[in-house]
């Protein structure tokens, strides 16, 4: 494969003057890869365009082969920009609306996507550092590798970030399949090896490498279809269950004077649905500490239990020696506590708050001085070991992972009511989802302003209520045993595959 046939793309080719000149221009290019990066966005929830997830990417590799290095690494900083300036722009919504207002919003939004934008040039900068020319092992082995491995350094990069991450966009396509195997990094390596087939016909148009890239196309997706079979079995009869979207306003959640309205609610609808075997409430529904609520908690835990329902419920709590905690906590007989262990910077703790004090205060939370939990044990309710995770635990794979295969049922309690009105919720839903998948368990998810949700262990959802509706959904769901090959091997061999070709691409430059 000669360097020629790589870099000269057929948009050069049949092109006219006017049309080549404009390429030609490192503005342009910069342009096109910004919006090839603010499409990318649309593959996910709410707008499953899905197949983007293969589009934009294929234009940035297209790109960053075709153009010189200097502007390739600008064109791939530009499609971050793009990539994230569109897909977290809730984070703008979250600190200006219930922050410190529009100006600091701002401020942080437009760093933070800068920070993120960078992940899409390492891509690019690995690739085209380790193989310059530009041949068709950098193309076709180096772009995979470096985009899986981005993904898994923003994982945990400053603790983590692993939001829009490709491979969440196919939860309703048969690349879920995949998921079950090697969990979402393998199915956003598999939409990169398709960009990458897209990728290389568009830069040198050809039936041979048509046929190529549709054998290659065909081959991912037969496998997927291979792959679709189920990972877990029924462990016993269904639970009857009922989950509680209580739908405060985060402008009131913790105003004092609204906790008999808030407290109120939830147990008016609670009672509503006594008989069932559990009912849910969702992250921190019970907007004081453990102990000044435990009154009232203990009297409806006593009437439920008279009904034969356990309740769990998300409420702070403090631990003797005054650490606070983000927690869930069964009613039931079998009482039990978990303690959120992944907390959101920022928002539940402020990172070296004793040389700052409260000048990152960025997101105005009331409670964001949460410890983390070290204890990544599933919680006995109604008789059954529930896996169960807090808001934005559900992006991390591995963290929810830690809860099986002990963990028949998976619960997520989550307030996306930061996010109002954008994209946010349903981003964070789509996650969610995948985590069901991952498992092979049934998902109950339960959001103060929603998403509220049933979520079968395929990832499809049996039951939903509206968004920022009061409402209360019920539903059978079956609790479920065994583990799945992604149980056993977490994200390792995605990983591991990955960084072994930037080695063996590194080794063939140092030899050649």
């Amino acid at each position: 494969m000669t360097r020629q046939s790589l870099t000269k793309p057929f948009w050069q080719r049949v092109g006219g003057k006017r049309v080549n000149k404009f390429l030609h221009q490192p503005a342009a290019a910069i342009i096109i890869a910004a919006l090839a990066g603010a499409a990318l966005p649309l593959a996910f929830a709410p707008f499953d365009w899905v197949w983007l997830a293969v589009l934009s990417p294929a234009a940035l590799f297209a790109l960053a082969t075709a153009l010189p290095r200097r502007v390739a690494l600008a064109s791939a900083y530009s499609f971050g920009i793009g990539y994230f300036g569109v897909g977290v722009s809730w984070v703008y919504v979250s600190i200006s609306r219930y922050g410190n207002g529009p100006v600091v919003a701002s401020a942080v939004t437009i760093a933070f996507v800068a920070l993120l934008a960078l992940f899409p040039s390492l891509v690019v900068y690995l690739v085209r550092k380790l193989r310059p020319q530009m041949d068709v092992f950098g193309f076709w082995l180096g772009f995979p590798a470096a985009w899986i491995l981005s993904e898994w350094l923003r994982s945990w990069f400053l603790t983590g970030f692993p939001w829009l991450l490709l491979g969440y966009s196919q939860t309703d396509t048969l690349l879920a399949n995949i998921a079950p195997v090697f969990g979402v990094a393998g199915v956003s390596l598999a939409l990169v090896v398709l960009a990458c087939a897209l990728g290389w016909f568009v830069l040198c148009v050809s039936v041979r490498r048509a046929m190529i890239a549709a054998a290659v196309a065909s081959a991912i997706l037969m496998g997927a279809k291979l792959l679709d079979r189920p990972w877990s079995g029924p462990s016993g009869p269904p639970l009857t269950v009922a989950l509680v979207q209580g739908n405060i306003e985060q402008d009131t959640k913790w105003d004092p004077a609204a906790r008999a309205m808030i407290l109120g609610r939830y147990r008016t609808l609670t009672i509503e649905r006594l008989g069932v075997d559990l009912v849910v409430w969702p992250e921190a529904a019970v907007p004081m500490w453990y102990s000044e609520a435990a009154a009232f908690l203990d009297d409806l835990a006593a009437t439920a239990a008279q009904a034969g329902t356990a309740l769990v419920v998300g409420v702070p709590m403090q631990d003797e020696e005054g650490r606070a905690y983000n927690a869930v906590v069964n009613l039931g007989s079998d009482r039990g506590i978990y303690r959120k262990r992944h907390l959101v910077p920022f928002g539940e703790y402020i990172p070296l708050r004793d040389f700052f004090g409260s000048t990152l205060d960025i997101l105005g939370a009331p409670m964001s001085g949460f410890s983390a939990g070290d204890e990544a044990e599933p919680l006995d309710a109604a008789g059954l070991p529930m896996g169960t995770f807090i808001c934005y635990e559900a992006a991390f794979p591995m963290e929810v992972a830690d809860l099986l295969p002990e963990a028949e049922l998976l619960i997520n309690v989550s307030n996306d009511a930061w996010f109002g009105e954008s994209i946010g919720p349903l981003q964070h839903f789509q996650i969610t989802r995948m985590r069901a998948i991952e498992a092979g368990r049934a998902l109950l998810r339960v959001a103060n302003t929603g998403v509220t949700a049933v979520i079968a262990a395929d990832g499809s959802v049996t039951a939903r209520a509206p968004q920022f509706e009061v409402a209360t959904i019920t539903a059978e769901v079956a609790p479920r045993q065994g583990a799945t090959p992604f149980v056993h091997w977490r994200e390792w061999p995605v990983v591991g595959l990955g960084g072994l070709v930037l080695l063996l691409l590194a080794l063939g430059r140092s030899y050649s």
